[in-house]
């Protein structure tokens, strides 16, 4: 099963999730700033796409961010700490089926991945 991790009212999320839903994929959506992410999964996440793509770093989160935890970040194990403590630093939306794993939102990708 397809799990969409994101935010509700975040537009990008609001975007993917309705391209699903126009392209009758069925999904599972989980709101990772209510119920977090475990650790195990931001760890299999970094291992797919790396911390780099995991980390938004365009976002009023990570502005917000004091300077020590954006240093933290430079490591796999600072940044996968920093992940799990504020979710909301998490690149969204990120699609998982438990094999591959997609980050952001773009319509080629989701094409392409899903056979749409």
């Amino acid at each position: 099963m397809l799990t969409v991790y994101g935010i509700p009212n975040c537009g990008t999320v609001k975007k993917a999730r309705q391209w699903l839903v126009d392209h009758e994929v069925d999904f599972a959506f989980h709101d990772f700033k209510k119920q977090g992410v475990p650790q195990d999964t931001l760890a299999r996440w970094a291992d797919a796409v790396g911390v780099e793509t995991l980390v938004n770093r365009k976002g009023t989160t990570w502005r917000a961010l004091p300077p020590d935890a954006q240093a933290a970040c430079v490591s796999r194990e600072g940044a996968l700490a920093q992940l799990a403590a504020t979710p909301s630093l998490i690149k969204r939306p990120v699609l998982d089926d438990g094999q591959a794993v997609t980050v952001g939102f773009d319509e080629a990708a989701y094409r392409t991945r899903l056979g749409r």
